[in-house]
């Protein structure tokens, strides 16, 4: 069977700038529907996954994803009419009528959540496509099952924490036999999620977006300063649930969908929003500080409910709370559960892995094993790559390995001489992170690193970190973990062990963290024979790993947009394949002053 899952909810954008078109553009981020991805699941086996972001440019787009489904489509070389389902990771049919309690509800219905919408959005592409294989799966139940689907265990508790997912804000399952079995929802009206984002926006980031800046804020701050009001503004349920009285202020049909009385009260006890281009000052940092450690506690309240009512010692997490890695480590080193995974697309783009996975279970099969990196994307072929380079050819010159062990040990070089390079080869990552496919790199030992790769290309926030890499063999020697512990999906902070935090400063967060990715040879091989080369050269098998792409774009897909950004950029040397990339009139070596 072949199943196609999608995300995203084409018209939640256009629908909400008509019908607000006086809110500012951060505000018109208060919506479902963000992160359209597609994945191809066939006779139960996931073979393609992407978001539409990496195709057209536009970062979180929730458009109809028409690119990213052609890329599975050809990925296994199937037409249209060969899939047997299409599985939408929303289903708002069992909502209906509350949607249609008046008008302006009504129309907002049918305009974005109806299935009448999405069945508009499959004939305008694929008008000869059937609606009888046109499905839906609740947003929840996509998340879950592409935790628990890819999890590898016959048996764990599976929690989804987000936003938004039709009306409810958490769902835990008890998974076991390859099905979910519900035990407990929490409405929207008290999502963690949602009131996270909403002091994220109060802090003058993007809401829907931003949250994960909030991590990387916290560790300045003292949370001291609002303990008292977050301890106020949650009640933990003996049920394990949670109750968030200011969720519930928003009355009127505007109120609802932007959370203005909401806000209004956040600015009554908090103070007024910062404005995105205002300087972060102390309040900003020790609230910041303080919403981080609300939603540890929230977390781990409602986690070590349900392992104790379930005596599970696995965790399978999925939801855009998933994503925040500081919230994961804190989980994993309470001993609660003895292993903890975290789907490493968990945002909206991961449910459409889940609607596929769910319905590939009900009326197929499906392989459930851990799932590996996630290199699900488009790979970059010899043509697209000698295209590139030849439509670039006045600005550039081109370098050839003969293979990858010597493109591996002239980046190695490069790195080690305090060079900032980009790494563009194999499958794209499926997922938030760069994970060693599209990626720069540098030396995480060099004090002034993340200023210089801040000046020359990500242009962000100073207070944010960067991440390591680090091969599997060597992760324990420079952090706080076990030797043989795996974390492959940089998607949990552990502690830099101390007596090392000196000579890491590039990767090292004021409080002495980091967000870990571990690379062994049979997750990546070429990006591990880096690392190795790295080790022989600075003594660490490890390097500061951030994302290929500027301020504002979405991780590069094509070999044609990883050239348009080197060349846009301060980095000194682009890795494309078996070919290294420098700028024309440089020497193009990091012995060469030019590119230091």
């Amino acid at each position: 069977m072949r199943i196609l899952g999608i995300s995203g909810l084409a018209n939640s954008e256009s629908y909400k700038r008509s019908r607000y078109p006086h809110l500012d553009p951060s505000e018109h981020r208060i919506r479902q529907g963000l992160d359209a991805a597609a994945a191809l699941v066939c006779d139960g086996e996931i073979i393609a996954a992407a978001a539409e972001e990496r195709f057209t440019g536009e970062k979180q787009t929730g458009a109809f994803p028409i690119r990213a489904i052609n890329y599975c489509l050809a990925e296994q070389g199937l037409r249209i009419d060969e899939i047997d389902a299409i599985v939408h990771a929303f289903d708002y049919a069992p909502y209906q009528k509350l949607w249609g309690m008046d008008a302006t509800s009504a129309d907002m219905y049918d305009a974005v959540f109806s299935r009448a919408a999405l069945l508009r959005e499959v004939e305008r592409h694929f008008p000869e496509f059937p609606e009888s294989r046109v499905h839906h799966i609740s947003h929840h139940l996509a998340h879950a099952a592409s935790a628990y689907y890819t999890s590898g265990w016959d048996e764990c508790l599976t929690i989804v924490v987000d936003g938004m997912g039709e009306v409810h804000g958490a769902t835990v399952y008890h998974a076991r036999n390859n099905e979910l079995h519900k035990l407990h929802e929490i409405s929207a009206l008290h999502s963690i999620g949602i009131m996270y984002s909403l002091i994220t926006l109060h802090l003058g980031f993007d809401f829907n977006g931003d949250e994960y800046k909030i991590m990387g804020l916290a560790p300045y701050g003292d949370p001291d300063r609002f303990r008292a009001f977050f301890e106020r503004a949650v009640e933990f349920r003996d049920n394990g649930s949670i109750c968030i009285p200011a969720l519930g202020l928003n009355r009127t049909r505007e109120e609802r969908d932007n959370y203005t009385a909401t806000r209004k009260f956040l600015e009554q006890q908090l103070g007024p929003r910062r404005k995105s281009n205002e300087q972060i000052t102390d309040y900003h940092r020790d609230l910041a500080a303080a919403l981080q450690e609300w939603l540890e506690m929230t977390m781990l309240h409602i986690c070590g409910h349900f392992q104790r009512q379930t005596g599970m010692r696995r965790l399978a997490l999925a939801g855009g709370v998933a994503l925040n890695c500081t919230t994961n480590g804190k989980l994993m080193r309470t001993g609660l559960f003895d292993e903890i995974y975290v789907q490493p697309a968990s945002g909206d783009d991961g449910t459409a892995l889940g609607a596929a996975l769910q319905w590939a279970v009900s009326h197929d099969r499906v392989c459930n094993r851990r799932l590996p990196v996630p290199f699900l994307g488009p790979a970059s072929n010899h043509d697209q790559v000698t295209a590139a380079l030849a439509e670039h050819a006045h600005h550039i010159n081109v370098k050839h390995f003969p293979n990858s062990e010597m493109a591996c040990a002239e980046a190695a070089d490069w790195i080690a001489r305090g060079c900032v390079i980009a790494w563009h080869r194999g499958r794209m990552e499926f997922g938030p992170r760069a994970l060693g496919n599209r990626s720069i790199l540098a030396d995480p030992g060099h004090p002034e690193m993340r200023d210089r790769i801040n000046a020359m290309v990500k242009k962000r926030e100073a207070f944010r970190p960067f991440a390591p890499a680090v091969s599997a063999e060597q992760a324990h020697t420079w952090f706080d973990i076990e030797a043989g512990t795996e974390l492959p999906y940089m998607i949990m902070i552990v502690n830099v062990r101390e007596q090392h935090r000196a000579a890491l400063p590039a990767i090292t967060h004021v409080n002495g963290s980091a967000r870990v990715q571990t690379v062994s040879a049979r997750d990546n091989r070429d990006f591990h024979s880096l690392l190795k080369a790295v080790g022989r050269a600075t003594g660490r098998e490890m390097v500061l790993n951030t994302s290929f792409n500027v301020k504002g774009q979405p991780i590069v897909n094509t070999p044609k947009q990883a050239i348009e950004t080197f060349l846009g950029t301060g980095i000194q040397g682009l890795f494309l394949e078996n070919y290294l990339v420098t700028r024309r009139g440089h020497g193009g070596g990091p012995h060469d002053p030019s590119t230091s």
